[in-house]
């Protein structure tokens, strides 16, 4: 049977964890066991107390970890894979934006061995979209435009939370960014990988900043610096009789 790690980072999200996990939890999977590991990362509300409460309600299903401090969404997630078990891993943001209905879609072209790593993109007409801000939706077309423009591949979306990845790739590369450069990061790097990455369409019911939304103008301007970092960063040499980057930390997957 094959063992999905879902990767929940949470910050002061004890409005909506509860009810995320609720939906994580009920989606079936046929011939796919569920291992939930949700890190908490410094939050200063009640999120440890209700991570506690739902290991406590489904203690073979759930793992909790938790930083002292708030160290990013990229720290989080960093901590959470170094963890996690599973065959393949996905990141499942702890608000209620992305519906966990779709991981029947996000996983199949894994699961069909088409596919290494899967981005959900909000851009691809997946499903019903929230209308919120439109400066967002330019600023994440913009940064994608800028990292295909790096990377040579062609995604609509590289900003979404839904990333999925067979767990050798993901675990082959280390995350540096604590915070929200973790997707143009790992974009970039997942690239220099020429793994097989597939794009699906997700729905998206997208938060205003009234209902804890935390992305924000300075978060534009890191992923500008990270698209440009990581993938402008020389390539180091590998030693001898192994053809990727050592600094990568790539593996060959037998793909």
């Amino acid at each position: 049977m094959t063992l999905l790690s879902i990767i929940v980072p949470a910050y002061n999200e004890e409005q909506t964890l509860r009810t995320l996990i609720a939906a994580v939890l009920a989606v079936p999977l046929d011939g796919i066991r569920k291992e939930v590991i949700i890190v908490d990362d410094g939050s200063a509300d009640n999120t440890y107390g209700i991570m506690e409460s739902l290991r406590d309600e489904n203690p073979d299903q759930i793992r909790i970890l938790r930083h002292e401090v708030n160290r990013g969404k990229g720290a989080a997630l960093q901590t959470g894979i170094d963890e996690a078990t599973g065959d393949i891993i996905l990141i499942q943001d702890a608000d209620l934006e992305y519906d966990p209905q779709e991981y029947p879609r996000l996983l199949a072209p894994i699961l069909d061995n088409k596919a290494d790593v899967v981005y959900g993109s909000r851009f691809m007409g997946g499903g019903p979209h929230r209308v919120v801000y439109f400066w967002h939706c330019v600023g994440n077309r913009f940064l994608t435009l800028l990292s295909n423009m790096f990377t040579n591949i062609n995604l609509t979306d590289m900003e979404t939370c839904y990333k999925v990845f067979r767990s050798e790739i993901i675990k082959s590369l280390r995350i540096e960014e604590s915070r929200f450069g973790f997707e143009p990061e790992i974009t970039a790097k997942v690239a220099r990988t020429r793994c097989r990455i597939y794009e699906v369409g997700i729905s998206y019911a997208g938060r205003t900043y009234d209902e804890g939304k935390k992305v924000g103008w300075r978060d534009g301007f890191r992923a500008i610096w990270c698209i440009l970092k990581y993938n402008l960063r020389p390539r180091a040499a590998a030693p001898k009789g192994q053809p990727q980057e050592a600094g990568d930390r790539r593996q060959e997957t037998g793909k």
